[in-house]
């Protein structure tokens, strides 16, 4: 219950800035002479750091698979794997930060480089869809195996410590095998997950401050959903359509830009039909979750109230957006119409909510 209550803390916190975001961009309270591009106001500003901040949480998921895979190879207990996962985070934002730069002045500077970004997107939508998780060896890493030739590994873990001292060397412990490993995928995933950011906006700033909140809460969201993931079926094919239709729009970029709030509500769509057929049609995946055995004592949360919390802070994240998007004729009621439908699939109170808006509407 506590990785769900801070999943919900860091997603309101990501709201929460994105408000500030508006306002940052709206009023240009920025000093030392630097400015934002006066084409953004504050309004195109939050809505493209939305859309970067749920493109890269749903791509996180993904993630998620691979590290539960990392931890189940590797056996690493419970208890030390907040450890790895917070060192896991650090550098993962530390990586993010030098591939948005870069990729920043590229595409500043070479305009074709989106279409390289878009091809890269679409060979990893094919491969996603290909490479299945539960057949990949983690130990056949090339990087583990060329850390394995460099650093001894002894063959158990030593408490929460990431290297010892035997006979007076300094070795490496299975624990720090798995942060390797954990830093490894987060490079490659970083490889796609950036270029796809840059699909909806060209700003460093709001390119990485999206990627930084969706990485802080990663830690988390993993202990929240670690013991669901054999029942997370379509999401997979979920995350295969979202990097397809941004690798498409990157492509067109040039000759047919597809709008950000367009591109938010594909995405969430997405997302969302992705969730409610794997709560509809719950089928047990092959890959096990590593912290099954221990949820009872160390989770304490049951798998029903596990999936009413999912479904409440997807639920309650496209009402959210829906709200910032009242202004608009017909757009906002329909997008909290859709939050309001994914909540009904778990709460009575949603139904009849809905039904209610629904009714007057009609009238």
């Amino acid at each position: 219950m506590e990785a769900l209550a801070w999943s919900g803390f860091w997603i309101t916190l990501a709201m929460a800035f994105n408000g500030f975001v508006y306002f940052l961009y709206e009023n240009n309270w920025v000093g030392g002479g630097f400015t934002f591009p006066v084409d953004v106001n504050g309004r195109e500003a939050a809505l493209e750091f939305f859309a970067g901040y749920v493109l890269e949480k749903s791509l996180s998921l993904d993630n998620i698979f691979v590290i539960a895979l990392i931890f189940t190879h590797f056996g690493v207990p419970l208890k030390y794997q907040h450890r790895v996962l917070f060192w896991g985070v650090c550098g993962a934002l530390v990586m993010r930060g030098a591939m948005i730069g870069l990729g920043a002045e590229l595409i500043r500077n070479f305009s074709w480089t989106t279409y390289v970004f878009g091809g890269l997107l679409l060979i990893t939508a094919v491969r996603l869809m290909v490479v299945q998780h539960d057949n990949i060896d983690p130990s056949r890493n090339f990087i583990v195996r060329a850390f394995r030739r460099v650093i001894p590994v002894t063959d158990e873990f030593h408490d929460q410590h990431f290297t010892v001292v035997q006979a007076g060397k300094r070795v490496a412990t299975p624990l720090f095998v798995a942060l390797v490993m954990v830093e490894s995928a987060d490079l490659l995933f970083a490889v796609d997950s950036v270029p796809a950011v840059f699909a909806v906006t060209n700003d460093p700033f709001l390119v990485y401050s999206s990627n930084v909140f969706a990485i802080l809460g990663l830690r988390s969201l993993y202990f929240a959903l670690a013991p669901l993931l054999e029942h997370f079926r379509f999401l997979r094919p979920s995350l295969v359509l979202i990097l397809a239709f941004v690798g498409f729009k990157m492509i067109a970029l040039h000759v047919a830009p597809i709008p950000v709030g367009t591109s938010v509500m594909i995405i969430m769509g997405i997302l969302v039909a992705g969730l409610i057929a794997s709560v509809v049609v719950p089928v047990p995946s092959p890959l096990k979750s590593p912290v099954l055995s221990e949820r009872a004592g160390l989770m304490r949360v049951t798998l029903e109230t596990a999936i009413r919390s999912v479904v409440l802070a997807v639920g309650g994240t496209v009402i959210l957006f829906g709200t910032m998007l009242l202004f608009l004729p017909g757009v906002g009621w329909f997008v909290i119409t859709v939050g309001l439908s994914v909540l009904a699939t778990q709460f009575v109170w949603a139904g009849n909510l809905l039904s209610r808006i629904m009714e007057r509407r009609k009238s």
